[in-house]
């Protein structure tokens, strides 16, 4: 409705009479239209949210039944979930290496925890930051992004990732008090979990006073005030969460021509494996159910001769972790309920920490012009194949929750069950932006490796798509092997099989139609499957290109 003093402004303009009338309502029109037509053409926003060892323990997501997860749920019903995405490597630096600069692990060199800037590949290749801030984006980050950060990647950055709280005795940050040994003995990260507890008066066995920190020894260390869960400090990730919610909001006030690029990062549920009471609460210890475990389920599979020549702590980690927490509580069962429950009440926290992110921005004028990406850098096995850890080829480990959200493009409850990977992330986010996929400084970079998913997106029942019918996998192989692409382990991850070589010349394949759980390797069955396994040797050896394979040379059956 056109209020009197409008048409009085307009009628001065073009007169009073009929046609003059309908003279103004065009004018009208055409200046709502151009609006509309501004706001469209505007470059889109990007809100990437990003969890640290994040499985499938998402509600209605087909892990855990026991988990809670209702903001991330509620964003994977507003878009398209892509319930087969895959990492390049699952540990975090590689991977988030590999999702960040769109370049694969053996093309980079870059198999393990190494700052990827020190990586010629990788450091002479723009990162997903670099390629938006080059762009005129506003790029802003917070919280464990990339693994290693460099500042001058962001337009501004504000916390480094923290992987506390944990108990600290003023000189040492310590496992949780109430965790018994030989879990405990693995360390403040991996061997620690249990709710926030008042540490007034605990002591450690040399009687020093124990309080709870925040902090490293690189940006320094903060005491965290804990008396109760309604009487505390805020954890890492709440702040975080705080501060990306307030970003939003200023961003939605200043509404600005310039569009952004936000990032936050979540470290929960990676270890330690501590929260606020409250969530334990959620997830009684004697009402935990265990994930799907067959017994003996590692007889025919072949980790456990990956590590024997290699480094031994790196690659059967999982395999400790898992020993030391049935020694710790008695029995496998009983450690097993403890680390559930504590994953659960993790995934539980930190779903609350990307609920308020995501109130803030659907709760403002951005959401209409802001894709939204959440996503993990790998899985985590929950005592599968007797493993407690990341960094494996199978299922559990590789497979990551991604999800986004699209204005204009997707529609609410999208499924895609293609096979994706984190790869296909970078420029599928360029496409969907109208961005240069020219992500190269020179020529000692590298071009990206991935898939734009915009078909997938559109239409997540398309049957087929640009990008490969498969996704791959690398785990590092041990210092011995320094970094040379051919003596890695590898998988690849097709809509039905995965097939797994590792350098010593082991293969595992599955069948997921039949064995969703992977509990019966098939590489060494007489039949039809032997024809399945040599086509999943050459998806393999298609998929790494010219580089020739140590596992392929010391193959074991044929």
């Amino acid at each position: 409705m056109i209020d009197k003093k409008t048409k009085m402004k307009y009628a001065s303009r073009f007169g009073s009479g009929p046609l003059h009338l309908i003279g103004l309502f065009c004018c009208v029109l055409i200046s709502t239209a151009t609006s509309a037509q501004k706001q469209q053409s505007s470059p889109p926003n990007v809100l990437i949210i990003m969890i640290d060892d994040l499985n499938d323990c998402i509600t209605n997501w087909g892990g855990h039944a026991q988990s809670l997860t209702p903001n991330m749920t509620k964003l994977a019903q507003s878009g398209v979930s892509f319930k087969r995405a895959y990492t390049p490597a699952p540990m975090c630096g590689p991977s988030r290496a590999s999702l960040f600069t769109g370049i694969y692990p053996h093309h980079s060199r870059n198999f393990y925890q190494a700052p990827w800037f020190k990586n010629e590949v990788l450091n002479n290749s723009r990162t997903l930051m670099e390629q938006f801030k080059g762009a005129g984006y506003n790029v802003k980050g917070s919280g464990k992004i990339m693994h290693h950060n460099k500042k001058e990647m962001w337009t501004h950055f504000e916390n480094p990732a923290d992987y506390s709280p944990t108990p600290f005795d003023s000189e040492n940050r310590l496992p949780h008090p109430d965790v018994p040994a030989p879990f405990s003995t693995i360390g403040w990260v991996d061997g620690s979990l249990g709710p926030f507890i008042n540490l007034e008066g605990r002591t450690t066995t040399e009687g020093k006073p124990l309080h709870w920190t925040t902090g490293n020894p690189k940006i320094g260390y903060k005491k965290m005030r804990y008396v109760n869960d309604q009487d505390r400090d805020p954890t890492p990730d709440e702040i975080n969460a705080q501060w990306a919610a307030t970003q939003l909001q200023l961003l939605a006030e200043e509404n600005s021509q310039q569009p952004f690029f936000l990032a936050v990062g979540f470290l929960r549920p990676h270890t330690p494996l501590v929260a606020p009471q409250k969530y334990f609460d959620r997830f009684p210890l004697d009402e935990i159910e265990l994930a799907v475990i067959q017994s003996e389920d590692t007889q025919d599979t072949h980790l456990k001769f990956a590590y024997k020549d290699g480094d031994v702590h790196a690659l059967r980690f999982g395999e400790e972790m898992f020993e030391a927490i049935t020694a710790a509580y008695g029995s496998t069962e009983a450690g097993l309920k403890k680390w559930t429950q504590a994953y659960l009440a993790c995934v539980a926290a930190v779903d609350d920490n990307v609920g308020q992110v995501l109130d803030a921005l659907d709760n403002s004028s951005l959401k209409e012009n802001t894709i939204v990406v959440l996503s993990s850098d790998h899985g985590f096995h929950m005592g599968e194949k007797d493993y407690l850890y990341k960094n494996s080829l199978w299922e559990e480990s590789t497979r990551v929750p991604l999800m986004m959200r699209v204005p204009g493009l997707t529609k609410a409850g999208g499924e895609v069950h293609h096979t994706v990977s984190l790869i296909d992330l970078y420029p599928t986010l360029l496409d969907l932006c109208g961005l240069s996929a020219n992500t190269t400084k020179n020529e000692k970079g590298h071009a990206l490796d991935g898939y734009s998913m915009r078909q997938l997106l559109k239409k997540p029942s398309t049957k087929h798509w640009k990008g490969p019918k498969a996704a791959l996998s690398t785990v590092y192989a041990g210092d011995r092997f320094k970094s040379n692409p051919a003596d890695q382990h590898y998988a690849i991850c097709t809509n039905r099989y995965r097939y797994i070589l590792y350098n010593t010349g082991h293969e595992e394949l599955y069948d997921h139609k039949k064995d969703p759980y992977e509990w019966k390797n098939l590489a060494e069955q007489a039949g039809p499957y032997q024809r399945k396994k040599k086509q999943m040797r050459e998806r393999l050896k298609k998929k790494v290109g010219s580089i020739q394979l140590t596992g392929f040379a010391k193959l074991k059956n044929d």
